[in-house]
């Protein structure tokens, strides 16, 4: 077989290899091991041109590799004998010692200059820039004029190649961003809660750029669901709703991002502030829920309250006033608790302390009030009932006893044990009044538990119920 036919086969069985796939890293590889085979080169190295960053980078080679953990090779258009043949949009062939050519590039991680020989040429797609490659062989060797063209003519068949596998890299890309879009916008809508959300946003978007880390940092400063771990590049898009800001998405990555994957990114921002703003509102419309549920039962609670302070045989109109007053503070004051924490547990410690401050301020009682109290959470419900059994008991202290109150707070044995004692002249355990009822009343059916008066040297009642 003469060399023509010989060129022409390998010609075709190169490209036919290349065009078997449209994997564009399988296509690369297959350039670089079949363009060394069809010229029995030692190695062959396979650049793609970036025009977004003007450079040929290094993508597949034959031969040899680049070392691993290290910057991949990368040159402009005129820099190395290979920048020179892609700018000049000619081959270059330099038969010997071509790492001592003025116009060779040495990378510290790839090792060219075992090389004697190179022949290297430009990929052009309907003569523009598609990429470059070269072959090398250890030995010193002279290329013919055949195998020039040779290469030449492989690397414009090549280019086409390669410029379908980079069309069909970015449609795969660009279903990935749109699945990524959809399953985001698939937990904003279906998710009523807003944390599912934002981890289902930070997770995908991790999967769509690769990222190493990712996070939502909201207005106030607080950062939601932080995932992975900060790399070399970071990049912060802007979280808008309605011409405002309200927060950022931060992606990390070890390298940087692409113009295409900005664009995705910011795509994603959309939607976590969408996500954002949709789990604020779902949010607001069932504290407004729970609140109009919450004022509901406390103004039944005061109705109930006026009606039993009411069908008192000895009323005094002003003392009476006053009693509901405190009650209704009392209620109020678990209701401002709730609000604040938006939870459904109120910090008794917390609650007494603010009603005892409240009514020693009220009744202007010139008595020292001491207060030890433990750290104990209770439903909003029964923090209600106990907020108005203390209103009464501590009242009724204050009006009633010596010149010292203590109040105690305490959990034993899996009760909740309330106490207030003062230096009077105590009553009996048969002592009547509207107070008293209600204390009674509250203690029994809203807190299943138990109340005890005891007179002596004063009076103190104390009051337990389960935690």
């Amino acid at each position: 077989m003469d060399a023509s036919a010989r060129h022409l086969r390998l010609l075709s069985e190169t490209i036919a290899a290349v065009n078997s796939t449209l994997d564009l890293e399988e296509v690369l590889g297959l350039v670089a091991r079949k363009v060394a085979g069809a010229l029995e080169a030692d190695a062959c190295f396979v650049y793609l041109y970036d025009d977004q960053s003007d450079e040929l980078v290094l993508r597949a080679t034959h031969g040899t590799r680049v070392e691993e953990m290290t910057r991949t090779p990368r040159m402009r258009p005129g820099e190395g004998i290979t920048g020179t043949a892609a700018e000049a949009r000619s081959p270059i062939m330099i038969p010997s010692q071509a790492h001592l050519d003025e116009r060779f590039k040495a990378f510290p991680n790839l090792p060219e200059d075992q090389y004697e020989s190179i022949l290297a040429v430009p990929i052009l797609a309907r003569e523009k820039l598609a990429g470059a490659l070269n072959v090398r062989t250890i030995d010193p060797r002279e290329f013919s004029h055949a195998e020039i063209d040779l290469l030449v003519a492989i690397a414009g068949q090549v280019a086409q190649t390669i410029e379908h596998a980079k069309l069909y890299a970015d449609a795969q890309a660009r279903v990935s961003e749109l699945e990524a879009l959809a399953k985001i916008s698939e937990a904003v809508s279906e998710s009523l809660y807003l944390e599912e959300s934002l981890e289902a946003i930070v997770n995908t978007t991790m999967d769509a750029v690769g990222a190493t880390g990712a996070a939502l940092v909201l207005e106030d400063g607080n950062i939601a669901k932080p995932e992975g771990r900060a790399g070399k590049h970071a990049i912060r898009m802007p979280l808008r709703w309605k011409r405002r800001q309200i927060g950022e998405l931060v992606c990390d990555r070890d390298t940087p991002f692409t113009d295409q994957e900005r664009a995705l990114l910011a795509s994603i921002a959309h939607h976590a502030a969408v996500a954002l703003e949709h789990g604020r509102a779902v949010m607001r419309g069932v504290l407004a829920q729970e609140i109009h549920h919450r004022v509901k039962n406390n103004l039944q609670t005061v109705a109930s309250l006026l009606r039993l302070q009411a069908r008192s045989d000895e009323v005094d109109p002003q003392k009476a006033l006053e009693d509901s007053v405190n009650r209704i503070l009392a209620i109020a004051a678990v209701h401002e608790v709730l609000t604040l924490r938006r939870d459904e547990e109120v910090d008794l410690d917390e609650l007494l302390d603010r009603l005892r401050s409240m009514l020693v301020q009220g009744l202007g009682a010139e008595k020292r009030v001491e207060s030890k109290l433990a750290h104990i959470s209770l439903a909003g419900g029964r923090a209600t009932a106990l907020a108005l059994v203390f209103s009464e008991l501590l009242q009724n202290a204050l009006e009633h006893g010596g010149e010292s109150v203590r109040v105690e707070l305490a959990q034993r044995d899996g009760q909740v044990v309330l106490a207030i004692a003062d230096d009077g002249g105590g009553i009996g355990d048969d002592s009547g009044g509207t107070g008293l009822s209600i204390v009674r009343a509250l203690v029994r059916d809203e807190l299943r538990g138990t109340l005890e008066l005891q007179s002596n040297g004063g009076l103190r009642a104390e009051v337990v119920f389960p935690a």
